[in-house]
C-alpha cells in the first residue's frame, strides 16, 4: 500500500479503515499480489459501490498475482479502465456475471479452482485469458465481446459455456484444451474464429453457432462428438488436419464460403452432413476410418488422395467432384441426390445458396490415379471427367444415367473434304487432343488448366477398360460407343504399323468399325450402282449365243459325227443402256449379292465384274447388318 510496508491485507484495522474511506465509486485501485479473503473484497467493493445502482463501479483495477481465498463477487461491476488479474488465482468461485470490462480485461495466467462465472459479461475492449486455467465449470453464456477474445492455450478441465455469446472481434482459442464439453451453441463470431491446435477432450457444441469471419479449426483435436449442427460459416472454414475421434455432426450446417478439411482425420464418423456449401468441399488427404455416408450439396468437392479405410457412400447434389488419386480399399459409392436431402427431423435441406441454380446435377472431374475396382458411379455427369491412369477401369460399375460427351453434331466445313461426326458417347480426353490438332473443325472441347495432354496411345486402352465395363452392364450401345473411340485412337496412334492403320482406315471408311449401317448400305449401294453401270456398258452380250451343230458327212455313207458349240457372247454395239439391259444387270447384281450365280451370258468383262460383285457387295451387306445388330442388342 502506499505509505506503508504491506500489502492491504495485513494493513491494521485502522489504516485500512482509513484507506477504505478515502476510496470513492470510479477509484483507481493498486492491489497486485494481495491475498483477499472473501470479507476483505466484500468491504473493499461495498465502498466502490454506485450509490445509483449499487454496483461497483472502478477505474483501472490491478489485481495482478492476487488470490481471492473466497468467491470473488464482481457480479454487474464497472471497470471503466483497465482490469488486470493476470496470474491471480481465484480459490473460489469468480463471479464476474454482467459485469462491464470498458478498457482491456487481463486474466492471462490466471487460475480458476472452482467456477468461473462471466456470463451476460461485455468485454468492450480486449479480453485476455491466455494460458488460463479453468479446474471447475467456465461459463461464458450470452458475454459480448466487442474486441478480440483471447483464450489462447486456455486450458478448461471442466465444462465451458459460450452459448449466445457474441464475439465482435476475433475469437483466438488456438491450442486451448477443453477437458470437458465446450458448449458454443448459438454463438455468434462476428470476426475470425481461431482454434488451432485446440483440443476438445468432451463434446464440442456449436450448433447454430454464426461465424462470420473465417472459423480456423486447423489441427484441432476433437476427442468427443464435434456437434456443428445448423451452424452457419460465412467466411471460410479452415479444419486441415483436425482429427475427429468421435462423431463429425455437421447436418444441416451452412457454409457460405469453402469448407476445408485437408488431411483431416475422422476416426468413427458414420455421417457426415448433409450440409450446404456454397464454395468448395476439400477433403484432399483426408482419412475416413470406418463405414460413412458423406451428404453435401455443394458447388465443388475436392477429394484428392483423400483414403477411405472401409466402405463408403458419398451422395451430391449440384456438385463438381475431382476425385483424383483418391484411395479406397472397399467398395465406395458416389450418387447424384435427385432431390433435397432429408434431414433426421424428417424437414428438407434448406439449399438458400443455390436459389437460382438451373440444375441440382453432379459432375465428375476427374479419376485420375484410381483404382476403379470398387468404385460404384450412379446418375452422374461424367462428360468432363478425365479417366487416362484410372486403374482397373473395366471394373467400374456404372448405374442409372451416367452421360458422357458427345462428338461435335451435323457437319463440319473446312476447305475441303466436309467433316461429319455421327453421335456417340466421347471422352473428356479425346475433345481436348482433337481440339489441339492443327486444323481441327470447331465443336470440340479444348482442355482446361490442368486437365493434362493423352493422346490416342493412351485413350485407346480406356476406350476398351470402359467398353467392357458397358458389356458387363448390359449395356451393348454404350458398349459399341467406346468400341467406335478404341479404333479411333488405334487409328490415329503413331505406334502402330502403316499397314494396320491402312486396314483401319478401310474398315472406319467402309462402315465405321461395324458400327455405321447407314455408311455399309451407302457403299453397297453405291457398289450395286457401279455394277449395274459396268454390266450394262460391258458386261451383258449383244445377243444370246446361238447354238450350232457341225459335223462331216463320211464319204460312201456312214456315221455322221455333230459337234454342238455356242458362240461367245458378242460385246454390245449401240445403245447399250436399255431398259431391258438395265434389267438383265440388276437381276445380275442382285443375285452376286447372296453368292448365287446369276446364270446370265456375260461377256469376258462381265465376267470378271460378277466376280468381283460377289466378293465385295457380300460383305458390305454383312458390315450392315453386324452395324445394325451392334445398335439394337441389349
Amino acid at each position: 500500500m502506499p505509505g506503508h510496508t504491506v500489502c492491504l491485507a495485513h494493513l491494521t484495522d485502522a489504516d485500512r479503515n482509513a484507506y477504505l474511506v478515502g476510496l470513492a465509486p470510479g477509484a483507481s485501485i493498486d492491489h497486485r499480489g494481495t491475498t483477499f479473503t472473501e470479507s476483505l473484497l466484500t468491504a473493499l467493493l461495498d465502498v466502490l459501490r454506485d450509490p445509483t445502482t449499487g454496483d461497483a463501479r472502478l477505474s483501472d483495477a490491478w489485481f495482478e498475482s492476487a488470490t481471492f481465498e473466497g468467491d470473488a463477487r464482481f457480479g454487474s461491476a464497472t471497470f471503466e479502465g483497465d482490469a488486470r488479474f493476470g496470474s491471480a488465482t481465484f480459490e473460489g468461485d469468480a463471479r464476474f456475471g454482467s459485469a462491464t470490462f470498458k478498457g482491456d480485461a487481463w486474466f492471462g495466467l490466471a487460475t480458476f479452482e472452482r467456477a468461473a462465472w462471466f456470463g451476460l459479461a461485455t468485454f468492450e475492449r480486449a479480453a485476455w485469458f491466455r494460458s488460463a486455467t479453468f479446474k471447475g465449470d467456465a461459463w461464458f453464456e450470452s458475454a459480448t465481446f466487442k474486441s478480440d477474445a483471447g483464450f489462447r492455450s486456455a486450458t478448461f478441465e471442466g465444462d465451458v459455456g459460450f452459448g449466445s455469446a457474441t464475439f465482435e472481434g476475433a475469437a483466438m482459442f488456438g491450442s486451448a484444451t477443453f477437458e470437458g464439453d465446450a458448449w458454443f451453441r448459438s454463438a455468434t463470431f462476428e470476426d475470425d474464429a481461431r482454434f488451432g491446435s485446440a483440443t476438445f477432450e468432451g463434446a464440442a457444441w456449436f450448433g447454430s453457432a454464426t461465424l462470420k469471419g473465417d472459423a480456423m479449426f486447423g489441427s484441432a483435436t476433437f476427442e468427443g462428438a464435434a456437434w456443428f449442427r445448423s451452424a452457419t460459416f460465412e467466411g471460410a472454414a479452415w479444419f486441415e488436419l483436425a482429427t475427429f475421434k468421435d462423431g463429425a455432426r455437421f447436418e444441416s450446417a451452412t457454409f457460405e464460403r469453402d469448407a476445408r478439411f485437408e488431411s483431416a482425420t475422422f476416426v468413427e464418423a458414420e455421417q457426415f452432413g448433409p450440409l450446404v456449401c456454397a464454395g468448395r468441399v476439400v477433403l484432399s488427404g483426408a482419412r475416413f476410418g470406418g463405414p460413412v455416408t458423406l451428404s453435401f450439396a455443394a458447388r465443388r468437392l475436392v477429394c484428392r488422395r483423400t483414403r477411405w479405410s472401409s466402405t463408403a457412400e458419398i451422395r451430391l447434389r449440384y456438385a463438381t467432384v475431382d476425385f483424383a488419386h483418391a484411395v479406397f480399399e472397399y467398395p465406395l459409392t458416389i450418387a447424384a441426390e435427385p432431390d433435397p436431402f432429408v434431414l433426421t427431423n424428417g424437414r428438407l435441406l434448406t439449399e438458400h445458396p443455390f436459389p437460382s441454380t438451373p440444375g441440382h446435377g453432379v459432375r465428375v472431374a476427374s479419376l485420375r490415379g484410381v483404382d476403379a475396382a470398387h468404385l460404384v458411379l450412379a446418375d452422374l455427369d461424367l462428360s468432363g471427367c478425365l479417366f487416362a491412369g484410372t486403374v482397373h477401369l473395366d471394373q467400374l460399375r456404372l448405374e442409372g444415367a451416367c452421360t458422357f460427351d458427345t462428338a461435335p453434331p451435323a457437319v463440319r466445313w473446312r476447305r475441303w473434304p466436309p467433316v461429319r461426326f455421327t453421335e456417340r458417347r466421347v471422352l473428356a480426353e479425346e475433345h481436348h487432343w482433337r481440339a489441339s490438332r492443327p486444323g481441327a473443325v470447331r465443336g470440340w472441347n479444348a482442355a482446361v488448366i490442368g486437365a493434362g495432354r493423352a493422346g490416342p496411345s493412351q485413350l485407346a486402352p480406356v476406350y476398351r477398360a470402359l467398353r467392357k465395363a458397358f458389356e458387363d452392364g448390359k449395356h451393348e450401345p454404350g458398349a459399341a460407343d467406346f468400341y467406335y473411340g478404341e479404333m479411333e485412337m488405334r487409328r490415329h496412334a503413331d505406334d502402330i504399323p502403316r499397314s494396320e492403320r491402312g486396314l483401319l482406315t478401310a474398315y472406319w471408311a467402309l462402315s465405321g468399325y461395324g458400327l455405321r449401317a447407314s455408311r455399309a448400305l451407302a457403299w453397297l449401294g453405291a457398289a450395286t450402282l457401279l455394277t449395274i453401270v459396268l454390266l450394262m456398258a460391258f458386261g451383258l452380250a449383244q445377243d444370246s449365243p446361238k447354238q450350232t451343230a457341225t459335223g462331216t458327212v463320211p464319204a460312201g455313207g456312214g456315221k455322221v459325227t455333230f459337234e454342238i458349240d455356242k458362240d461367245d457372247p458378242k460385246n454390245p454395239t449401240g445403245n447399250r443402256f436399255t431398259g431391258e439391259r438395265f434389267e438383265k444387270a440388276l437381276n445380275v447384281t442382285l443375285n452376286s449379292v447372296v453368292f448365287r450365280s446369276s446364270g446370265q451370258d456375260l461377256t469376258t468383262a462381265g465376267t470378271y465384274i460378277e466376280m468381283t460383285s460377289r466378293l465385295t457387295e457380300p460383305v458390305l451387306l454383312g458390315l450392315a447388318v453386324l452395324a445394325v445388330r451392334n445398335r439394337v442388342k441389349r
